[in-house]
């Protein structure tokens, strides 16, 4: 465990007070969520990390999201609007593109909380053996009120392929030389490119958990997690079938099991009744 993560504060690291820090790229895949557009741009440029590469991709949206960037586009490094194939498509455009040693990408409806990438770079500057760095994440609503978290499972290769990441993309951060080592991103999946390609980094090398809150998670009826379920379970078995001689039972107790957990259901809940307070405050800091 990586002993110079943050802990939770509500100050946010001014830039002039540090320096020499490892270049961070994050994409924004966008469309049509004007509505959360702002709160997740917002939440990056308030990080005041002296070192970051910031663009916004958006899909040609039809809602005012294009507006939304414009305002904020002398402070990212690159925007630009039209019609994409598809979220990892955008995705994988900014990262070739990109010119950071460390990559993550923020989805338009979530956001990061305050010093996230200063607890991020620490990690990566406290080892050169890690490939990957995640920590726990805040659950919001619509209107960006917290109500529940999501503290990270480090889990053996095998265990992620059959019970799941343990932890959440937004959270979640690599270095790009583990992300070209591997890969890349599958831009032919829907939904779940994200477990696919962590489940790549996990073989290839170390992820480590860090001790910080460092993305929150927005909850909401026409985000992708809620509305596609079919299809993310049926990428999921793809992704079992892929890296692993499995069969069809198989399948389904994993899928069986990634919905009995009451460990991780309990412990999520005590984090939560001892971090609320303070997740709160953080929450509004992050949105203004």
């Amino acid at each position: 465990m990586c002993t110079c993560a943050g802990t939770i504060g509500t100050t946010r690291t001014k830039a002039e007070d540090i320096s020499q820090w490892p270049k961070i790229s994050i994409v924004t895949p966008s469309y049509n969520q004007g509505r959360f557009l702002e709160k997740t741009i917002l939440s990056i440029l308030n990080q005041q990390y002296p070192n970051l590469e910031y663009m916004v991709l958006d899909g040609g949206s039809t809602d005012n999201s294009v507006d939304v960037i414009k305002r904020y586009s002398n402070q990212l490094s690159h925007w630009e609007s039209g019609p994409d194939k598809g979220q990892a498509a955008a995705i994988a455009k900014g990262f070739a593109s990109s010119s950071g040693t460390i990559l993550g990408w923020l989805n338009s409806d979530d956001m990061l909380m305050p010093n996230a990438l200063i607890n991020v770079a620490k990690a990566f500057l406290a080892s050169s053996e890690i490939c990957a760095v995640t920590g726990r994440c805040v659950i919001i609503d619509t209107d960006g009120k917290p109500f529940s978290v999501s503290i990270p499972i480090m889990r053996s290769w095998r265990s992620m392929l059959y019970l799941g990441t343990g932890f959440y993309q937004m959270a979640t951060f690599w270095k790009k030389s583990a992300y070209e080592a591997v890969g890349q991103l599958n831009t032919e999946m829907y939904f779940s490119f994200d477990a696919d390609l962590f489940l790549r980094i996990r073989k290839y090398g170390r992820i480590e958990a860090i001790n910080s809150y460092l993305a929150a998670y927005r909850s909401h009826k026409k985000s992708k997690t809620t509305t596609n379920q079919r299809i993310m379970r049926a990428e999921n078995r793809m992704i079992q079938k892929r890296y692993s001689n499995v069969n069809d039972i198989t399948v389904i107790l994993s899928h069986v099991a990634k919905r009995v957990r009451p460990v991780r259901r309990i412990r999520n809940s005590i984090f939560w009744y001892i971090d609320k307070h303070k997740l709160i405050e953080l929450c509004r800091i992050a949105q203004t």
